[in-house]
């Protein structure tokens, strides 16, 4: 990747509060700069040949016939999570269109929102590539049937409060990324105590994508809080007022209503420990702390008030989360033969 240095130091501080187009011009060269931080050259990255079987060597047949006796041993939840995780991720072109349309951010292709957002597209593709392979390899899935779930995901969109807003987008991806980082991570930890090690390096590597891309959303923030924290601040609140809700959340299978499956499929994340309640309420303590909310200078009465409701609000929702149940009957996909 190549790096970009700009003078830090030519750039105005003296942004007036609320000018959205004035910060992000002010944050182009930090995501020019950065990039190479988060982001690794095509050549050093991980392709997902690297993990499936090879069809040019002469044993293709033995190494597809290895994969599927691991998966075999894979639990029914953990196959219905991965399936919901492989679909999410082969949404891609919903969520880039989306990056492209947020507004106050230079549009130019040599820009460093849209360099960012190329990029980031580039790296995440390969999540969806790998994993659809291996579930096709693995002939425990319906391909049929997974790959129209994937098309409505794509065909129907999703809508997930941010607007067309920088702010809540960066918090947005900043908390999304720390959550795919969490599920993609703990997946790769029980399919390795399933007994699948392939599987289990497979979603380690997507994982510490993830968490490469996270720490850049989450820097992207906290350059913003330093010239405009009030709005930053109110837009956090916002977001976690509205609830962060995750990017497959229309989810559904063939014939059946918007969101179905999305709900079973979260019932099986709970019910692993993929992803929980009280995984929510972690990604915002680390988003505070990260962000080190409560030392935000600056603030207007507005934004005082939305940092003091931040502040209490994994308290408030530590108590909501254990009061709540998780279904304990297995729904029965069609994704799943």
């Amino acid at each position: 990747m190549a790096t970009f240095v700009v003078d830090m130091q030519e750039l105005p501080l003296n942004i007036p509060e609320g000018s959205r187009k004035e910060v992000m011009a002010y944050m182009e060269p930090f995501m020019l700069n950065e990039m190479s931080e988060y982001l690794k050259p095509v050549e050093q990255m991980w392709q997902p040949a690297d993990f499936l079987p090879d069809s040019s060597r002469d044993t293709f047949f033995e190494e597809i016939k290895d994969l599927q006796e691991s998966a075999r041993e894979l639990p029914y939840d953990l196959l219905a999570v991965l399936v919901g995780d492989t679909i999410t991720e082969e949404a891609l072109p919903t969520y880039e269109s989306w990056l492209t349309m947020v507004e106050d951010v230079e549009k130019n292709e040599q820009g460093g929102w849209m360099k960012w957002v190329r990029a980031w597209t580039a790296e995440e593709n390969r999540h969806g590539d790998l994993l659809n392979k291996y579930l096709y390899l693995s002939g425990r899935v319906d391909m049929r049937q997974f790959e129209m779930s994937t098309q409505y995901l794509i065909q129907d969109g999703f809508d997930i409060g941010t607007g067309a807003d920088p702010y809540r987008n960066f918090i947005y991806t900043s908390f999304q990324e720390l959550a795919t980082n969490v599920s993609h991570r703990r997946v790769a930890g029980l399919s390795k105590s399933s007994g699948d090690r392939l599987l289990a390096k497979m979603c380690g590597v997507i994982a510490a994508d993830e968490a490469r891309h996270a720490k850049a959303y989450m820097s992207f923030i906290t350059h913003a809080l330093k010239v405009d924290p009030s709005e930053v601040m109110l837009a956090f609140e916002d977001m976690m007022r509205k609830k962060i809700v995750m990017p497959a959340h229309f989810l559904r299978e063939a014939g059946e209503p918007q969101s179905e499956a999305f709900s079973h499929f979260s019932d099986a994340a709970q019910r692993l420990e993929v992803y929980t309640a009280i995984d929510y309420v972690d990604i915002l303590k680390t988003l505070n702390d990260e962000w080190e909310i409560d030392k935000v200078t600056d603030l207007n009465d507005k934004g005082e008030k939305a940092r003091d409701y931040l502040m209490k609000l994994p308290d408030r929702l530590l108590r909501l989360a254990d009061r709540a149940k998780i279904p304990e009957a297995e729904y029965k996909f069609k994704w799943i033969l």
